[in-house]
């Protein structure tokens, strides 16, 4: 029996008991799984038993600590960089809100490094929609970090910097199940963006991913999860923030009408297909839209504002995003990542 095979064992025993694993045990199980030494049953059975059991901040810290070191990773000088990539999983069908969050948040000012994949929970995810954009999404490390610092925002696709995790993809997939990778992909920016508005599907767990994000390091996150069963700041009902700032965690319901924003029926923020939700963006971003969609993107576009340091409360941050969309800032923003990561394209 090798020493991998044992530790998976153990680790596999003592979560079946109940048991937390350390930091440093779990950051040693991670590290099998991403070798590509443990074998789909014993990664299916430990991320399992880790879900029954409930993740504590050490096993999600030593977990995404192992598949951070295992990235490519986005050479940059720039600080303050700001991440908007959620858990998704919530089972709704919305549109792709945290992505033209990033966008509008750029034009305010915010140095945005954009980290996502394709559709976990909706028809479309980050990647899909940027794509039907017409955003060009395989960039290299060296291409993302030349696009950060030339226009102030990148999207860097997880496929292509997390190589290690196809060792996990079969049991995965087969699972279908909610399981602590759902919560890694944000918690593993390239970049290393320090900044973050994270959505996830657990409203119980808006705590306990805050304070990973603490132990990773981070200066400012809000962590968010509606009470409509939204992984993004819901128009429909409160929502649950627990915020990361000057080390200091607390956690608070905020509805839309403490926003400045009205409500609307969640039926309204549905989206699609990647072409469906890039219309729809595109709509926003353009001023056109004056509903229910320029609403939601706008409470969490603030939020990014917010967190990135550009606005100093969330309010603030609402009024500047609806400015951006307003003035043409946002579309133009859009426009630039077009042109920028078009370039890179044909650059061999």
């Amino acid at each position: 029996m090798t020493t991998q095979t044992m530790t998976m064992q153990l680790a596999l025993s003592r979560l079946i008991e109940g048991k937390d694993l350390t930091r440093t045990e779990a950051a040693a199980t991670m590290d099998i799984i991403m070798s590509g030494e443990a074998t789909p049953a014993q990664i299916a059975g430990v991320v399992t038993a880790l879900r029954m059991k409930g993740e504590t901040i050490d096993e999600i810290t030593g977990f995404a600590e192992v598949m951070r070191s295992r990235s490519n990773r986005v050479q940059t000088e720039q600080t303050g960089l700001l991440d908007t990539c959620g858990t998704g999983g919530s089972g709704i069908h919305k549109f792709n809100i945290s992505t033209a969050s990033a966008i509008i948040a750029s034009a305010a000012g915010v140095r945005v490094a954009k980290h996502g994949n394709r559709a976990m929970s909706g028809k479309a995810g980050s990647a899909d929609v940027l794509e039907a954009l017409g955003v060009n999404i395989a960039l290299t490390a060296e291409q993302a970090g030349a696009c950060l610092e030339q226009i102030g925002i990148c999207f860097m696709f997880a496929q292509l910097f997390h190589p290690s995790m196809r060792h996990a993809a079969v049991p995965r997939r087969e699972l279908g199940v909610r399981t602590i990778f759902n919560m890694l992909g944000p918690l593993t920016n390239p970049a290393g963006a320090d900044r973050q508005l994270l959505g996830i599907y657990d409203r119980s767990r808006t705590e306990t991913v805050a304070g990973v994000l603490g132990r990773l390091g981070l200066q400012r996150a809000m962590v968010v999860s509606s009470h409509d069963g939204l992984d993004e700041i819901s128009i429909s009902a409160p929502t649950q923030i627990s915020e990361l700032k000057d080390g200091q965690l607390r956690t608070y319901d905020i509805t839309p009408e403490e926003l400045g924003l009205r409500s609307y029926p969640l039926g309204e923020v549905l989206g699609g297909d990647a072409q469906t939700n890039a219309a729809l963006i595109r709509q926003v971003l353009s001023g056109q839209e004056q509903g229910a969609y320029r609403a939601i993107v706008a409470a969490n576009a603030g939020a990014c504002i917010y967190v990135g340091g550009v606005a100093g409360t969330l309010q603030e941050g609402i009024h500047l995003a609806m400015r951006m969309l307003d003035n043409g800032s946002a579309a133009a923003k859009l426009e630039q990542l077009i042109q920028m990561t078009g370039e890179c394209a044909h650059v061999s």
